[in-house]
């Protein structure tokens, strides 16, 4: 959660493993992640661009930068949220995933909300 009043912005995730879409054998793991982004500020706030660190259980970091999400560039008002649903790919059955989106407040200015590190796991890996 991100609290620099009055641009307060809090993410949530939402993780699922694929079991369906995984190859074990292969070591490939696929998770998706849904993400809900509220404002919870006074301010109408546009979510510019994302930045994700992806980090598999062998230390291997995979980092993705690009413009919106799933293709779009919503613009949030105060109350409202915005939910999506991606996808990654790892070679082992565990990592973390973090990192930051970049928004804009519609009456000017940029800031910075940060994704806290969230775990993706095979059920039943993690005690």
């Amino acid at each position: 959660m991100h609290d620099s009043s009055p641009y307060r912005v809090h993410v949530a995730v939402q993780v699922r493993y694929l079991a369906d879409q995984s190859d074990e054998a292969d070591n490939r793991y696929v998770f998706a992640y849904t993400i809900t982004v509220t404002n919870q500020g006074e301010h109408p706030v546009q979510l510019l661009s994302r930045h994700w660190i992806i980090t598999d259980a062998d230390s291997h970091v995979q980092e993705v930068k690009g413009k919106g999400v799933v293709g779009e560039q919503p613009v949030i008002k105060p109350g409202q949220g915005f939910e999506y649903t991606s996808g990654t790919v790892l070679a082992t059955q565990v990592g973390t995933m973090s990192g930051s989106y970049r928004m804009r407040i519609v009456e000017g200015g940029e800031f910075d909300v940060p994704i806290p590190q969230f775990v993706l796991s095979v059920p039943r890996t993690l005690h």
